[in-house]
């Protein structure tokens, strides 16, 4: 055998094992994160560091998990209201949705997201900022995994526990506390529409001093919470498991 093809030989098998060990990873850290709460995004752990670095004094993330059994199912909606009204029936991906921005887009419009809560959820739980190409790819594939391997309501108890809603601030937990000054569970509706308004951009859209726009978009979602039926609307995640 020639040293090129040697050469080639070797590069495909370092690149199956890579491959394979990505695979297996992934898998383990999914499977894990099914049963175990992660303490921290990989979103939170870059934002911390950031900080940190920068010499900026602590505490540099305000987060505190909360169980699903504590969070309102006022939250819940409200959050499926704002961001994925499909949630509930779709594998991980709202096709519908994408094709709307698509064409929207196509009559001269911006180009919208159309992340589902899954796709966020799997993002700001492994992967880095960005949007190139290998961490879409990347997203997806945990995307995947995660909708095979966890039922809907773990899915979207992971994100209500690490999706950003204010500067520094992670977690309905974490929010409730730093901007209603009262645990979770004591969240009142018009305040849970609130909390979600800011999704978008928590970093501009914020609850410590919300704007007629976000107060506009509070009482969309509002609205929109009751066309869905209200908390009723939850039984649609039902768990894939006995």
């Amino acid at each position: 055998m020639s040293s090129g093809r040697r050469k080639g030989s070797r590069l495909l098998r370092w690149t199956l094992r890579v491959l394979l060990g990505f695979v297996l990873l992934s898998l383990g850290l999914v499977a894990l994160f099914r049963w175990v709460d992660p303490p921290m995004s990989a979103v939170m752990l870059q934002h911390w560091a950031a900080a940190r670095l920068g010499e900026k004094a602590p505490p540099y993330v305000y987060h505190e998990w909360v169980d699903w059994e504590r969070i309102p199912g006022e939250v819940a909606l409200a959050v499926l209201a704002a961001e994925d009204q499909r949630f509930p029936t779709h594998r991980g991906f709202d096709f519908i949705e994408l094709r709307k921005a698509v064409e929207a887009y196509q009559e001269g419009g911006h180009l919208r997201g159309a992340s589902t809560i899954s796709q966020q959820t799997a993002k700001n739980l492994f992967l880095w900022s960005g949007r190139d190409v290998v961490r879409k790819g990347l997203e997806a594939w945990l995307t995947l995994l995660m909708e095979t391997l966890w039922p809907k309501e773990r899915i979207l108890e992971v994100y209500l526990n690490i999706a950003q809603l204010g500067p520094d601030t992670y977690g309905v937990g974490a929010a409730s506390w730093r901007f209603f000054d009262r645990p979770v569970d004591g969240i009142e509706p018009q305040q849970a529409a609130l909390m979600a308004a800011v999704l978008p951009n928590p970093e501009i859209y914020q609850l410590a001093n919300p704007t007629a726009k976000v107060r506009r978009r509070a009482a969309r979602i509002a609205q929109q919470m009751r066309s869905l039926g209200g908390i009723g609307y939850l039984k649609k995640l039902s768990p894939r498991e006995s």
